[in-house]
């Protein structure tokens, strides 16, 4: 989803959790959800660089939001991931856990606050107002620069 989709009526979102925070990425960019199997780790990766699992004979890399996003977890080791495909490559992103899927109306998204600039600026589409607080609305294919998809 980009900033122009929510020009649209009104969009699904994956809602997710990580620690405390509630997060949402359009539902059109999800492949698939699934418990988290065991992660592979590859030695000297970058921080945020869970490992790599085997996801149906592919290997696939899985990323730690809570580390890329550096926000504390609340799941140590039996959260999910969310497979989602960026720039052609399949990625999992691992996070605490998922919630639900929700319809939300492009009227109830807030563009991100001015505060929020730089490279988080980039992929946050706005902020989705619910009853009982906050989602961040998510653009996964551009989270990681091109230099970290290329090291991903």
């Amino acid at each position: 989803m980009n900033k122009e989709a929510l020009s649209s009526s009104s969009i699904q979102i994956v809602c997710f959790k990580i620690g405390k925070e509630e997060y949402g990425i359009d539902i059109l960019q999800v492949q698939e959800i699934l418990k988290l199997p065991r992660v592979t780790k590859l030695p000297k990766s970058i921080d945020y660089i869970m490992g790599v699992i085997d996801l149906r004979g592919r290997v696939i890399p899985i990323i730690d939001l809570s580390k890329k996003f550096r926000i504390a977890s609340d799941s140590a080791a039996g959260g999910r991931a969310i497979v989602v495909d960026i720039g052609g490559k399949q990625v999992g992103l691992g996070i605490d856990s998922v919630s639900h899927v929700l319809k939300v109306d492009a009227k109830d998204i807030e563009p991100p606050p001015p505060v929020v600039k730089g490279i988080s600026g980039k992929y946050i589409v706005g902020i989705a107002k619910m009853e009982n607080g906050f989602i961040v609305v998510l653009d996964i294919s551009k989270i990681f620069t091109k230099d970290e998809m290329s090291g991903i």
